[in-house]
């Protein structure tokens, strides 16, 4: 089984200034140990943008090469679209990146592993599934 791993956890393993004990980050960790880790592009950047220490920066983008992005093909943007069209029509409104994520899970079966309490909502109306250890 794969996971798709959100920006939201990655963040809180790797962008902190200092250690903090989240249950998260050790399965992070488990994942990573298992191989089980997916990794797109649109995350890579999300995890790397607004990075203001330059040395973290490319810490963190070594560190981050060590997983290879799946790579997004045309059904993953026309799916993202229609994530998008679906959840609005339900009055929930969402980034491009979480349905472009929603869509690159939903169409290679991962099930996606965040913090972000926005893809809850997503599940009710789209076919995604949130990982949960």
């Amino acid at each position: 089984m794969k996971v798709l791993v959100d920006t939201s956890i990655w963040s809180l393993a790797f962008r902190r200034n200092k250690v903090i004990d989240r249950p998260e980050i050790n399965i992070l960790l488990e994942l990573i140990d298992r191989k089980q880790v997916a990794m797109i592009g649109i995350i890579r950047q999300e995890i790397l943008s607004g990075i203001k220490r330059h040395e973290q920066f490319l810490s963190l983008r070594n560190m981050l090469r060590s997983f290879k992005d799946d790579t997004l093909i045309t059904n993953d943007f026309e799916k993202a679209a229609e994530f998008f069209n679906t959840c609005r029509s339900n009055g929930i409104q969402g980034s491009n990146y979480d349905f472009l994520i929603c869509a690159a899970a939903a169409n290679r079966k991962y099930k996606i592993f965040t913090s972000d309490k926005d893809f809850e909502l997503y599940s009710n109306h789209l076919p995604i599934e949130l990982f949960i250890n």
